[in-house]
């Protein structure tokens, strides 16, 4: 497994303390995720065996548009993602190759607000006990971050993913798994 960092590309901030709950902009109306109920930021979160860089609170996550990610070229098999959205959302991820070419997988995620289950077949990777606000803590609220795997089926020759152009999704963390 080989975690990448996606500090490059981090652009909004979806963790808060109940000290800055104005400070975040996770959806529309602000909310956000308690990062004190969250592994510790800058470490690492594992999620089913899976190993993830938990972002550093602050700019803390990306807001998916269309960023491209250089990944370690190598044969991977699968990419873990760590992440929610505002609402379900399925777009494509692309994956790019040394010979230039590109092909389309797709990145299914359920939504963050309370309560909500998995639509895709995600694991559950942490339920928040409340959601923040601008302005209050909603403590009968319980938002979700989902840890979800997308298969690269030509996994040699990888050098890169773009992020769907899709602002309602969100990515914490991203993890490769090698081919074996």
């Amino acid at each position: 497994m080989r975690p990448i960092s996606l500090a490059p590309h981090l652009n909004n901030t979806g963790l808060t303390d109940a000290d800055g709950l104005g400070g975040g902009g996770f959806n529309i109306w602000g909310n956000t995720f308690p990062a004190d109920e969250l592994p510790p930021a800058g470490g690492t979160a594992v999620v089913g065996e899976v190993p993830f860089l938990f972002p550093v609170a602050g700019v803390d996550n990306v807001r998916c548009r269309g960023q491209r990610v250089e990944i370690p070229p190598g044969s991977w098999d699968w990419v873990h993602v760590l992440g929610a959205a505002e609402r379900r959302t399925e777009d494509l991820l692309e994956v790019c190759y040394a010979d230039g070419s590109v092909r389309g997988q797709w990145l299914r995620m359920s939504d963050f607000w309370p309560q909500t289950e998995p639509r895709f077949g995600e694991v559950l990777a942490f339920r928040c006990r409340q959601m923040h606000y601008p302005r209050h803590v909603q403590r009968t609220m319980s938002p979700s971050i989902w840890a979800q795997r997308v298969p690269l089926t030509i996994p040699s020759d990888v050098v890169a993913l773009v992020l769907p152009d899709n602002p309602a999704l969100h990515v914490f963390a991203l993890t490769l798994q090698a081919a074996r």
